[in-house]
């Protein structure tokens, strides 16, 4: 009989202005020999410091799933709010972290996990991996392994070949860093690029991006976002619905559709859904920016009324359009919650999210690991498709962007 295996699980996130510029590390320790056996780490975008440790949580108990699908796992963290929350000893209240409390007590089954609170300075070493991942996104990149091993705590090892090729698959596909037992070397090889062949990690679940068809506003580029008069999708508009219907029909990928409440979203998702023969489901966490004053003008016109309040926006995310307006920051929040909660609604099918610009440039902003300034760099016609893919061991691949393809004919 095969004895169970034993992991102690460190984990810890930050958020340097919570919310602010996030991040979380984590580490999986064998709990005899107290060996390193893996780490993770990612730089999440603006988050909020809780958010950024469930997050860690979520990827210590993967990464430990990965070894050992079978492990007994004790968790370890400086978080008192997660170490109650998951211990079922407090009742969980914020809407955000329902959903990342389910995803991590779904990693492994309840009883094989057990966590303890520990004091800060006895988690250094999940600590330095968060703040190297919000290093890296400062940077304008993602967390990547020390190269060296004299620049780690303890050599970075999987023990057992079954579960050395395991670990080498993921980390072709995620990029974290985990050795072979009995690995010295002073400069490993990096991680190889591109998808591992013998990496099992299931269907992704995928969310094919749909920005709106036109409205009046749209050829006009007027600001119109969620505090304005919720327009109508124009003739062109319904024109470009009823073609990405029909794209969309002869690839037959997409399983569900979700929409913004926004009219100009509703009436794009409803003319695809008809075509699809599925149902459209609103998701309230995917609607536009709300722009405040600034609803209805011309960025001519807003560079003329608030010269200041508009320097302002394009230099900070946090900066609010003028009015009581909403800033970036806090729509990448409400998006992120969106996207984890449809992660969790949906895992492992094709969604149709019809949406707006600001969310599916924050979606794919965040599945790049990019700084919030490239919100700037992108373009995304009406009625374009983009595509994102989520795997199982939290990892996001762009597939698309701004395909317009199917509006050419």
């Amino acid at each position: 009989m095969t004895a169970v295996r034993k992991f102690v699980v460190e984990a810890d996130g930050g958020s340097r202005g919570n919310p602010g510029p996030a991040g979380y590390g984590a580490v999986v320790i064998d709990a005899g020999t107290g060996e390193t056996l893996a780490e993770a780490a990612e730089y999440i975008g603006v988050a909020t410091n809780n958010v950024a440790e469930y997050r860690g949580l979520i990827a210590g108990l993967r990464a430990a799933h990965a070894l050992a699908p079978d492990a007994a796992v004790h968790v370890r963290m400086d978080s008192k709010l997660v170490v109650e929350q998951m211990s079922g000893r407090w009742k969980i209240k914020h809407p955000d972290m329902k959903p990342l409390a389910a995803e991590a007590g779904g990693v492994f089954p309840r009883s094989a996990v057990s966590y303890e609170w520990i004091p800060r300075a006895q988690n250094k070493h999940a600590d330095r991996l968060a703040n190297e991942a919000m290093d890296a996104g400062k940077a304008g990149r993602q967390w990547e392994p020390a190269r060296s091993t004299a620049e780690l705590d303890v050599p970075a090892r999987v023990v057992g070949d079954a579960a050395a090729g395991a670990a080498k698959a993921r980390a072709a596909l995620s990029g974290h860093a985990v050795e072979p037992a009995g690995s010295v070397a002073e400069a490993p090889a990096p991680p190889p690029v591109g998808w591992g062949p013998s990496a099992d990690l299931g269907a992704p679940t995928t969310f094919v991006l749909l920005r709106h068809g036109e409205t009046a506003l749209t050829p006009q580029k007027r600001f119109s976002g969620s505090g304005g008069t919720d327009p109508a999708l124009s003739d062109a508009g319904r024109r470009q619905a009823r073609a990405v219907a029909t794209a969309l029909l002869a690839r037959g990928t997409v399983q569900d559709v979700v929409s913004s409440p926004l009219r100009r979203c509703r009436e794009t998702a409803a003319a695809v859904a008809e075509e699809l023969g599925l149902d459209v489901h609103v998701e309230d966490g995917l609607r536009e920016t709300d722009f405040g004053a600034w609803e209805g003008l011309t960025f001519a016109e807003v560079q003329e009324r608030y010269p200041d309040d508009l320097t302002a926006w394009l230099a900070s995310a946090k900066a609010a359009p003028t009015g009581g307006g909403e800033s970036f920051a806090a729509v990448s929040r409400r998006t992120v919650s969106a996207r984890d909660r449809l992660l969790s609604r949906y895992a492992g099918r094709t969604v149709l999210l019809v949406t707006h610009v600001t969310p599916i440039k924050t979606l794919v902003r965040l599945a790049l690991g990019a700084p919030p300034e490239s919100l700037f760099r992108m373009e995304l016609s009406a009625a374009s498709v983009s595509a994102v893919a989520y795997y199982a061991d939290g990892n996001a691949s762009v597939r698309l962007l701004n395909d317009t393809s199917h509006l050419r004919g």
